[in-house]
């Protein structure tokens, strides 16, 4: 096992890479921008060093982070998500430098993070695929001639990268003309490439995707699903496991193939494939994350295997200890992103100190986060706050403690999520499963509510509450 790790990211999934270092008895370091000196996750390393003056620069300048690894003398790097943690030429450095990156091998991750690419292995893996280009579109001419065949409606996407960066829907000609510039400009400024590609747009489409787990000697599994469906402009705001859609039946159907898919890229680490289902449960592969996911939590509570434990020691070359059969799922489990945007405002983003915070605790409640009174929101960085999960043996269960939770998570000085969410919790469609990646636009009534509790009205609340005690 390693003697030290370093973190090289911050905010929530920093925080959860060190309490797992924390458990395998691994001594961790951390690196931040000079603003953020008192973050949690610093304060929760044995070391941390200020790297960088610009707040993107300190946590995507990959020849510092390793320069600064081999002069702490760390074994290993863990990249968390977003930043570096998909960028194949980070993983090699790390590779040519000596130090163990907490992730797939470079070559994985540049074959399976090029979708045109990783959607022709994922083919001839035995996936299912949306119909569509069989690589990188030359031009609006070869695109129509594409939408020609599978028909309309279609969708353009960037061959590189996520987010929801580069993508358009396109219902007619004149709309795959007009949308084929602007999608490809919008790629080339986010990912330095404007390579396009063309899929059958799926109505009413689910995004479900497979948690996969493997280790350096061939052994893969896979932690079932997730239906990351409620969205917000392409970005996830509610995820559960596991997903209302699969029976059991289509679950070790497509678990299996998941499974079979990773083990043929010689895939290990934690993982996700992703994928666009229609409401009879019929699954198309679009893309594989190769990094842990935000939403790991909730597949963790559902089986109860710690997915980032099992990356460390994946990457320390343990072997995985589970065999598919010993995989049970137990329950529900439901993740909320306590974001910092305000949702009345097409979820613009709120910036500012927070002044009050109180999480919310107790059986089956589970809370992943950086923040605290006085943290700075900051639009430096991504706005996720927190991340809420919750879970109970039955969905019902889960939906009513999710709002109990939600309706007691207190935050004051900024916008928050909170309202939203807990609308969703009580709305009869999210409640019967029937949702899609158009909830939000199909229920417009969510976004008309008064925010729980004003801060005014919270000091009232608790003074009237402590009067009424002492009067008893």
């Amino acid at each position: 096992m390693f003697k030290k790790l370093l973190v090289a990211n911050r905010g929530e999934i920093a925080c959860r890479v060190i309490r797992a270092c924390k458990e395998l008895g691994i001594s961790t370091v951390a690196i931040y921008h000079e603003s953020e000196p008192t973050a949690r996750h610093v304060k929760m390393a044995d070391e941390a060093y200020m790297i960088g003056t610009s707040p993107l620069d300190t946590y995507l300048n990959a020849e510092r982070i390793v320069d600064l690894a081999l002069q702490a003398n760390v074994d290993a790097i863990h990249p968390g998500y977003g930043f570096l943690a998909e960028n194949e030429h980070f993983a090699k450095l790390c590779e040519e430098r000596g130090i163990v990156f907490v992730g797939p091998h470079w070559k994985v991750i540049e074959l399976m993070g090029d979708k045109a690419r990783s959607k022709e292995v994922a083919k001839r893996a035995g996936l299912p695929t949306v119909p569509g280009s069989d690589g990188i579109l030359k031009d609006d001419i070869e695109a129509l001639q594409v939408a020609k065949f599978v028909g309309f409606p279609v969708l353009l996407k960037a061959s590189a990268g996520g987010g929801g960066r580069g993508i358009r829907i396109c219902r007619d000609e004149e709309e795959l003309r007009k949308n084929f510039e602007s999608a490809s400009r919008e790629a080339e400024k986010a990912f330095g490439r404007g390579d396009l590609l063309l899929e059958k747009f799926i109505e009413n489409p689910h995004h479900i995707e497979f948690q996969v787990l493997g280790d350096k000697y061939g052994n893969v599994i896979h932690l079932g699903e997730r239906d990351c469906s409620i969205q917000r402009r392409n970005q996830k705001l509610v995820e559960f496991a596991p997903s209302l859609l699969l029976t059991p039946g289509k679950r070790a159907y497509y678990g299996e193939l998941v499974a079979k898919a990773a083990k043929e890229i010689g895939y290990y680490s934690a993982g996700t494939m992703e994928f666009v289902a229609d409401d009879s449960g019929n699954l198309y592969f679009i893309e594989m994350n190769t990094r842990i996911q935000v939403e790991h939590p909730i597949t963790e509570m559902i089986t109860g295997v710690d997915i980032v434990k099992w990356q460390i020691r994946i990457a320390a070359g343990e072997e995985l200890r589970y065999k598919q059969e010993d995989i049970k799922f137990n329950g529900y489990s439901i993740e909320c992103r306590i974001n910092a945007e305000d949702p009345k405002k097409n979820f613009a983003p709120s910036i500012g100190v927070i002044e009050r915070y109180y999480p919310p605790g107790g059986f089956g409640i589970r809370v992943e986060h950086a923040a605290s009174r006085g943290y700075e929101i900051t639009p430096h960085y991504d706005s996720m706050i927190a991340k809420l999960i919750v879970w109970a043996p039955q969905w019902e269960v889960a939906i009513d403690r999710m709002k109990a939770a939600l309706e007691t998570y207190e935050i004051t000085g900024i916008k928050t999520t909170i309202p939203l969410l807990t609308k969703i919790m009580q709305e009869k469609d999210f409640r019967s499963g029937k949702i899609s990646t158009k909830y939000l636009d199909e229920h417009p009534e969510l976004f008309d509510y008064e925010e729980l509790m004003q801060k005014e009205d919270f000091v009232a609340f608790i003074s009237a509450a402590i009067v009424a005690f002492h009067g008893l």
